[in-house]
């Protein structure tokens, strides 16, 4: 679970993380993402694709931006759903998620 967000940090568990990751109930990529939004590829949506997830969460930052949607055509693909929002909006969205047993992904990008 997140349990707290700020200017350049998210804390899951109580261990704060200070650089972009990718979360799942069983797992923390720290990294996904680093190079930040404008650097992001199609490569790294396609890895979350193998993941077994319903639904990505992206939190893109302190504002919300959308990508590309060439970038997201390996998620469609593998017919797994999107919902792109801010970073803090992204945490509170995932852990109501993971309370309802849901099969959740979350990309967390820090500005």
């Amino acid at each position: 679970m997140v349990t707290a967000s700020g200017d350049g940090y998210i804390a899951i568990n109580g261990l704060r993380h200070e650089s972009s990751l990718l979360l799942l109930p069983d797992q923390i990529e720290p990294g996904w993402g680093a190079a930040g939004f404008d650097s992001l590829s199609e490569t790294d949506f396609a890895s979350i694709s193998a993941l077994g997830c319903e639904v990505l969460l992206f939190g893109t930052g302190r504002r919300q931006r959308f990508p590309r949607p060439a970038l997201l055509q390996p998620l469609m693909s593998a017919r797994i759903g999107i919902e792109v929002m801010d970073t803090a909006a992204a945490c509170r969205t995932y852990n109501i998620l993971v309370a309802e047993g849901r099969k959740v992904a979350a990309a967390l990008l820090l500005d």
